[in-house]
């Protein structure tokens, strides 16, 4: 495996930022796995599928109608050919993509791709759930980055100019998702570094 930095931790904790950055910093070329997720829900969401519907989401997880794609600023996403990158920030979206990510069938069908992420001779930084723990356990190096709820909510509804009360609860529910899935929760990889950023500036 190239030499891959995970990034792992709740909604809105930095990592996207972050990872952006370290990528400049190293030339080396960065992935949201979260995207994956996401991508999938638009999709479902789009098709009218329904989200406990595992064997048509598996089948969808595998389609070319949408697709993945790596660039130096972000990790976009394409459905039937349009950009739906901005699109799948939304809230809804993501709660959609939490859902989802709990059947074992749609994240075994969307693991390969994700670890294809990493290039020969380029390596990669990635950001996500569970990249530390499940899609490149061997990492050479692991960073968990988390924040206070209230901080990531303000970061949030900065973002997406919504209401900063509603997004804490919306967060906490994804968290609480996120967290006592069975396949691959959002925990802190054994061998991580921890770093709480809710009184750091991003530099």
């Amino acid at each position: 495996m190239e030499f891959v930095i995970t990034i792992d931790g709740p909604a809105a904790s930095g990592k996207s930022s972050v990872i952006r950055g370290l990528s400049k910093l190293f030339s080396i070329p960065w992935v949201s796995t979260g995207a994956f997720y996401r991508g999938l829900a638009y999709a479902a969401i789009e098709l009218k599928i329904d989200l406990d519907d595992k064997e048509k989401l598996t089948e969808l997880a595998m389609s070319d109608v949408w697709r993945v794609e790596m660039t130096p600023e972000k990790t976009l996403v394409w459905f039937k050919d349009t950009d739906v990158t901005e699109k799948i920030g939304h809230e809804s979206v993501g709660n959609a993509a939490s859902r989802i990510s709990h059947y074992p069938e749609v994240r075994s069908s969307l693991l390969d791709h994700q670890r294809q992420c990493a290039f020969k001779d380029k390596g990669l930084v990635a950001e996500g759930r569970d990249c530390g723990t499940v899609v490149f356990p061997q990492a050479e190096v692991k960073v968990y980055l988390t924040a206070s709820s209230e901080h990531r909510a303000q970061r949030r509804a900065q973002e997406l100019g919504m209401d900063e009360k509603e997004l804490v609860i919306q967060q906490k529910q994804r968290d609480q998702q996120d967290s006592t899935r069975k396949v691959a929760p959002l925990q802190i990889p054994k061998d991580a570094l921890v770093v709480d950023t809710t009184q750091m500036t991003l530099n």
